[in-house]
């Protein structure tokens, strides 16, 4: 599914804000008409959840309305006019002017109607969704399930089979978009690699017509074209290649700009952009590589979850936590266990951070019904098939999540030994078997897992192309005995690998804290035990070549159902607290995880660590200015009274520092030790000017590329 854009052949209109609200507890506002206008409404956001907004909606997980006036803009007459929910959790069904438009089930997937039949464009029309988000065995994630022996430990309130809180509500923007009548329906673009060159696979879906269409790619002061001839299915594909590209990765996220266009002549019918990442990724033997090169993931499971607007879209909290990983040291996560938004994904391919990208199917049970059985694999597939068809075109996505700590019946029997779950283990492997089937099927390009818990079945983990385990071992065993819980891990690691072969990404590992509490030696829920915990579990992974990766759980303390196991309704696994203020154990994480970044193979060689002073800190600015500026070519000279002499080259943008004179567009003389401590933010350049220091000759405006590097 494209995600909506605004440009001179689409036109888009957030219908976010302020929106007429009411539950309807007892379910008869369909039968009461509240589609058409509701009565004696309260007000709500959208988007947010309505869990945190009012006194009564905390724990009201049954049918709720919302409703709101929108014009449709005259000028979109005679484009395709659709109306797109973000998120609504967990189903909803869309009115317009009264009529019924469609409804769809499972949250945190976007799902759009087409509208044209239903509006007027001369007057105000209503929308009206009804959402609901109850709990049942039947739905994915399921709800209110009997656990039998696991039902004491797991309970809660809300009767979730998932230790988070079942937020509701529309979640994620409500957008008006329009698309011409003959449009680009679908692209797919998949890269690889070829020596030094990138090679980009363009794959475009046209209807309501039959006309030429064109690619252009650019990046890096380069164009790349293609022409596009759509055959009689209504789909055409290309090819790119891209001589010495710049790869996309964690270091250096650089993305091109593709466009895609549908011409009538010299008409522009229909125009779709998106930024592309080339980048590869493949599991070979016991390591996981990006590019071709072993990447280790560093990060955590996180959730969508703040106070007050719940799981609604936040995008400042993005762009906060966003930075909080790049300062940690983190180069990935799991969007456990539910796909996050479409802007989460947009700032990581900007931001470089790898994902792990999962379906909402967390806590699946397989010691009920068949029937059941089947209802949740074919809301799966759909899920995996929406969250495919969203986010295929995403460089961050890096791995799909078929399913979260599902449950094999009897668990804590099997765990013990017996061998009456054997049947439930069939079901599931069965069950995933067609899981994975269809996720390779529609993506082959990337590899896919299932998280298992501990005492998961090994047959399923098996299915997986990477081992990914939540295990805990000193906390929910082994409390409060540190080394024991790492033993026991430690032989678990290498009994895995050595069944299975694959590499194993330990995707949940954490100890509960409470900010503040401090404890020696280490007890548990104190700052010091967390820190101890994590330790042990990075020592572990350090001495086993085969393990590829470590997501800490949690990134932040996030909102729970209440019981017995959750003070204060809160999991409090995270290294941050649930307003984002660092734990001691997200300290410690920064000093094992930030290391001295080495420039990536598009960027220029460091300096040979004998080079002069100043060298080493003009190739250090070279670095961090290559590739910001692809629209720049210029030089800039650095003479250093007798101590030599520099330059530093912006050749479309590629930036590189060089030892010797030549031709530049501007001078700059000054002494060497001025000059090293000017490049390395020891001297301000406003001071170095005031107090005479350097002098200018040339163009002055060369020196303006400098402001952002020192």
């Amino acid at each position: 599914m494209l995600y909506p854009q605004q440009n001179d052949t689409r036109n888009l209109l957030d219908l976010s804000g302020f929106w007429d609200f009411k539950l309807d507890p007892d379910d008869v506002g369909e039968a009461e008409g509240w589609f058409n206008g509701l009565s004696d409404p309260r007000t709500i956001a959208v988007p947010a959840s309505w869990n945190e907004l009012f006194q009564d909606t905390r724990d009201y997980l049954g049918t709720a309305w919302y409703a709101n006036e929108f014009y449709v803009p005259q000028g979109w007459h005679g484009q395709a006019i659709f109306l797109r929910v973000g998120s609504a959790n967990y189903a909803a069904k869309v009115w317009v002017n009264g009529q019924c438009v469609g409804e769809h089930h499972g949250g945190h997937l976007p799902f759009a109607f087409e509208i044209n039949d239903y509006v007027s464009l001369d007057k105000p029309n209503v929308v009206a969704i009804m959402v609901e988000g109850k709990l049942a065995p039947t739905r994915v994630p399921p709800g209110n399930v009997d656990r039998g022996g696991m039902g004491g430990f797991m309970s809660g309130y809300p009767n979730t089979s998932f230790d988070f809180f079942p937020y509701t509500g529309i979640q994620r923007p409500v957008l008006l978009y329009t698309v011409p009548q003959n449009r680009i329906e679908d692209v797919t673009v998949v890269t690889d690699i070829s020596g030094a060159d990138g090679v980009v696979h363009i794959r475009a879906v046209q209807s309501g017509g039959d006309h030429p269409g064109k690619v252009t790619l650019t990046g890096m002061g380069q164009t790349f074209e293609a022409d596009l001839a759509f055959t009689d299915d209504g789909a055409a594909s290309t090819t790119l290649t891209v001589p010495d590209a710049r790869l996309w990765s964690p270091d250096d996220p650089f993305l091109y700009q593709l466009a895609i266009t549908l011409h009538n002549g010299a008409q522009t019918l229909d125009r779709y952009t998106l930024d592309v990442g080339i980048r590869t990724v493949a599991v070979e033997g016991d390591k996981i590589l990006l590019n071709g090169e072993p990447i280790f993931l560093t990060g955590f499971g996180r959730h969508e979850d703040f106070p007050v607007h719940g799981r609604g879209l936040n995008m400042p909290l993005i762009v906060k936590d966003y930075t909080l990983l790049k300062w940690i040291g983190a180069n990935s996560y799991r969007t456990s266990h539910y796909p996050y938004s479409e802007e989460q994904m947009m700032l990581a391919d900007r931001a470089g951070i790898l994902i792990i990208d999962e379906i909402p199917a967390v806590g699946l049970t397989f010691g009920d019904s068949e029937a059941n059985i089947q209802t949740r694999l074919a809301l799966c597939k759909q899920q995996m098939a929406e969250l495919i068809a969203r986010d295929k075109n995403h460089p961050s996505v890096i791995m799909w999540s078929v399913a979260n700590e599902p449950f094999p019946p009897n668990m804590m029997r099997m765990m013990a030994g017996a061998s009456d779950g054997d049947e439930g283990v069939a079901l599931g492997t069965a069950f995933f078997q067609e899981l994975f089937g269809l996720t390779r099927a529609l993506d082959p390009t990337r590899p896919s897992t299932v998280v298992g818990m501990m005492g998961s079945p090994v047959e399923w983990l098996a299915l997986s192309d990477v081992i990914c385990i939540n295990r805990y071992w000193g906390w929910y065993t082994q409390s409060g005995q540190l080394d024991q819980g790492a033993a026991v891990l430690a032989q678990e690691l290498d009994a895995l690998y050595e069944q299975l072969g694959k590499p194993i990404i330990i995707t949940e590992f954490g100890a509960d804290t409470l900010a503040g509490m401090h404890s020696d030696p280490p007890e548990m829920w104190s700052e010091e035990y967390q820190v101890e915990f994590l330790r042990r579990y990075l020592d572990a992974a350090s001495t086993r070549p085969f393990v590829a990766g470590l997501h800490v759980w949690n990134f932040a303390d996030f909102k729970t159902g209440q019981g017995t196991r959750r003070a204060g309704g809160l999991n409090m696994k995270g290294v941050f607290t649930r307003d984002r203020r660092p734990k001691m154990a997200a300290h410690f994480l920064r000093e094992k995880w930030i290391r001295p970044q080495a420039p990536s193979a598009t960027e220029p060689q460091a300096a040979a660590i004998d080079a002069p002073p100043f060298y080493q800190a003009l190739t250090h600015i070279a670095q961090k200015l290559d590739g910001q500026h692809p629209e720049l070519t210029t030089t800039l000279k650095f003479d250093l009274t007798g101590e030599g002499v520099y330059r530093l080259v912006i050749d479309a943008g590629r930036c590189r520092a060089e030892e010797g004179d030549g031709e530049a567009a501007a001078t700059v003389t000054m002494k060497a030790q001025d000059a090293v401590k000017l490049m390395t933010g020891k001297l301000s350049p406003v001071a170095a000017m005031m107090t005479g220091k350097f002098k200018v000759e040339g163009d002055l405006r060369a020196l303006m590329i400098l402001q952002n590097a020192l």
